[in-house]
């Protein structure tokens, strides 16, 4: 039976346990200009030295107006490509691999003097209304989305992650609430990304996996759940994605009548569903601090892997201190050996 740190392996994505460390945004770049700093490098590598298997570096934006907010990383310029490289190259010392997720915000980017999106329709009362794309601006788009993979894998990653959640573009995209366009994305909500997963394998190697990070479910007022999420999914998949990172919500404000649980797992069979119907490896996300339940989401076979963010916030080294609860073989550095029982090392 196949538990949190068994080995796995997709295509050439190789890794020694099923941790993931989830894109979580630090809103650090203080020089605002898109490019990775010391606190970057310390965040991510220490997680590597911390056990987990597979480390995604934030969301990082394909243009500046692209980004939530002007303390994000991007990856538009070839100047942003060697302070992630050193990233990945510090990930790998430590053994652990390393994918990005590649975004724009949309509607929600918070910095910019005008947002952009599908339509014409701001996040909420207190957001700047957003200026819909033209067409040939949405083709633009795509290939802004296609340079900074190619970027992204000059930098040496083993894995591209698209954000397709959390109400950013490619999800305004494919929702119904915020995509009202008449145009041929408009009358395909999954086009444009679907035409973004093209252009992302067009600059990666074969054998180089693609995960696509979608919301499951919308929790708004008439938003789509899990069968529309499924069929979109679908689509996805055909274009070429791998892999599904499964979270739910961020397209609006939460309405009363869908607030999604509180309790730890709840979007587990959300993962589990995507799973079944598309045959498909998935990652599972929130709230699953708790080694013993993370390891059930491996063991009840819910999920490939499990990603665990907040834990990792709250403790680097939340791989190695669940390998001791659960009291699985994983390397301890030799410095911290001391620290940990020998069953750990």
């Amino acid at each position: 039976m196949e538990h949190l740190f068994s080995p796995y392996k997709l295509k050439s994505l190789d890794l020694k346990n099923r941790v993931v460390m989830p894109p979580m945004c630090q809103y650090s770049v203080t020089n605002k200009d898109g490019i990775a700093n010391d606190w970057h490098y310390l965040h991510y590598t220490s997680r590597a030295i911390g056990g987990a298997g597979l480390v995604i570096v934030e969301m990082t934006d394909v243009e500046p107006d692209g980004r939530i907010s002007d303390y994000d990383l991007g990856l538009w310029s070839d100047d942003q490509i060697p302070a992630l490289a050193r990233i990945v190259e510090a990930i790998h010392r430590h053994g652990a691999k390393a994918a990005i997720q590649i975004a724009h915000a949309g509607r929600k980017a918070e910095d910019a003097e005008t947002p952009v999106a599908p339509s014409a329709i701001p996040f909420d009362e207190n957001s700047k209304t957003p200026r819909a794309l033209t067409t040939e601006e949405v083709k633009q788009m795509v290939e802004k989305f296609r340079v900074a993979v190619r970027r992204a894998v000059k930098a040496g990653f083993d894995a591209i992650e698209l954000h397709g959640a959390h109400g950013y573009l490619i999800h305004q995209f494919h929702s119904p609430l915020t995509n009202r366009r008449t145009d041929e994305y408009g009358k395909d909500l999954t086009k444009f990304g679907q035409e973004v997963i093209l252009a992302a394998k067009s600059e990666m190697p074969e054998d180089m996996p693609l995960i696509m990070r979608i919301s499951a479910r919308e929790y708004v007022t008439g938003g789509y759940g899990i069968e529309e999420s499924i069929a979109f999914s679908k689509a996805y998949q055909a274009a070429g994605v791998d892999m599904f990172h499964v979270s739910a919500g961020g397209e609006g404000p939460i309405a009363a009548e869908g607030r999604p649980g509180t309790h730890v797992a709840y979007q587990v069979p959300l993962a589990r569903q995507i799973k079944e119907a598309l045959q498909v490896p998935v990652i599972a996300v929130g709230r699953l601090d708790e080694p013993a339940l993370a390891n059930a989401v491996i063991g009840n076979e819910d999920a490939d892997l499990v990603a665990v963010g907040r834990g990792m916030l709250r403790n680097p080294y939340w791989a190695l201190e669940a390998a001791t609860v659960l009291q699985k073989e994983i390397a301890i550095p030799a410095q911290y050996q001391n620290g940990f029982p020998r069953k750990s090392r």
